[in-house]
């Protein structure tokens, strides 16, 4: 007891001197490092409770397929890291830059192209020649240049270049709405930072002299970019029932708003089960117009589940024989938030491989169904109105 009573007035006789600028500025320091750590202790609360989910940010298309994701709840999907890696590959090849076919430029036109695309200004012409080679049997399509190109808004430039189909006519009487089918695409070489490029790319397709008149030349001239979807610059068309091709013909179009083409129907069941959360889409037929003479083909058909502009989900049916009318009767099953299910797009993309080359495909065509639209919204309707029950109808196929 002496010892701490001794110790204690050791104490009291320690005074520190100090100058009252050096006390003021050491409590300002104290308080300073206590609201550093505080707000610290903060973020480190915020990120352990926002670490699941992970918020999504717009613009980010790059979800899994194993992740779904409802505002207030949230589910997660096993899936093998095959099947991940998969889904992350297919969607970078959305993104990247097209390669030199025209199969990689369409994965990368696949959800764009086809949905309600925003109508951009839509000026300047196109320069082409046509030229029918009756020796040889061959169309020949030159791409000259453009001229008055519009400038993209957000990146005050565009880099261009042109998308070439050859259209062939189921009937011959143009007055009628006929079906028609891709023959040829070709896709021309990048110019950059051009208003006025030149192009000079040419390109040849064996056709019978009795085929001209049921062909149309489109071309879509577009504006690359590597990260977005390609903007579309407009469009221009030839069809060569009013040409007279036995020499070459230079022509020079203005372009236009591009329109869509009807390439096929598709026959889709639609039943949802709100109790299990599931969406069944049934491809049961797909009808397309085949050119006599094409080589044997193989289809098939994907089907994609997308919400607030994300693909959620993608199946594929099995690849069937290319008949007039393939018949497939595949119903692919989505799991998916009641929420998402209720305002989801559904998009069935139609492909074609040569059966011969498998890694060869080309898009034939589109089919959304969404609420809000007309037909569509139909198809829509009555699976809502019919829970639990198949719905068929049959879908335009678009390109």
């Amino acid at each position: 007891m002496i010892f701490f009573a001794v110790l204690g007035l050791s104490f009291k006789e320690i005074q520190l001197s100090f100058s009252e600028e050096l006390e003021y500025s050491i409590l300002g320091t104290s308080v300073a490092l206590f609201l550093i750590a505080l707000c610290l202790l903060i973020w480190q609360i915020y990120r352990h409770c926002t670490r699941f989910p992970v918020s999504r940010r717009p613009g980010n298309v790059l979800l899994a397929d194993g992740l779904s994701a409802q505002r207030g709840s949230f589910q997660y999907a096993t899936q093998t890291n095959d099947a991940k890696m998969e889904v992350h590959y297919e969607e970078l090849s959305h993104r990247l830059s097209p390669g030199t076919s025209c199969t990689n430029l369409g994965s990368s036109l696949d959800l764009a192209s086809m949905a309600d695309l925003e109508e951009e200004n839509i000026q300047g012409s196109l320069r082409f020649s046509l030229f029918y080679d009756q020796l040889q049997s061959k169309l020949v399509v030159t791409v000259l240049d453009a001229q008055d190109l519009a400038v993209r808004d957000f990146s005050h430039s565009v880099d261009p270049f042109v998308w070439v189909r050859l259209l062939w006519a189921e009937r011959e009487d143009k007055e009628q709405s006929s079906m028609q089918c891709v023959l040829d695409e070709w896709q021309t070489r990048l110019v950059k930072k051009s208003c006025n490029p030149v192009f000079g790319d040419q390109f040849s397709c064996t056709l019978a002299e009795e085929e001209v008149p049921r062909v149309t030349v489109r071309f879509e001239v577009r504006d690359f970019d590597k990260y977005s979807r390609h903007g579309i610059l407009g469009e221009a068309r030839a069809p060569l029932n009013s040409l007279k091709l036995s020499y070459p013909l230079e022509l020079r179009e203005d372009l236009q708003v591009p329109k869509k083409d009807m390439v096929g129907e598709a026959l889709l069941s639609l039943k949802y089960m709100p109790t299990s959360q599931r969406l069944e889409v049934g491809v049961l037929k797909i009808r397309t117009a085949c050119h006599p003479n094409k080589t044997e083909k193989v289809l098939y058909a994907k089907t994609s589940v997308t919400y607030n502009h994300c693909k959620l989900r993608h199946q594929r049916t099995k690849q069937k024989k290319h008949w007039e009318v393939t018949v497939f009767n595949e119903v692919l099953t989505f799991v998916l938030p009641d929420q998402q299910i209720r305002e989801c797009t559904i998009i069935v993309s139609v492909y074609e491989i040569h059966s011969s080359k498998k890694s060869s495909k080309r898009l034939i065509g589109h089919i959304h169904i969404k609420k809000g639209k007309t037909f569509e919204n139909e198809h829509w309707k009555l699976m809502m109105q019919s829970l639990r029950q198949p719905i068929a109808k049959w879908h335009l196929i678009f390109i």
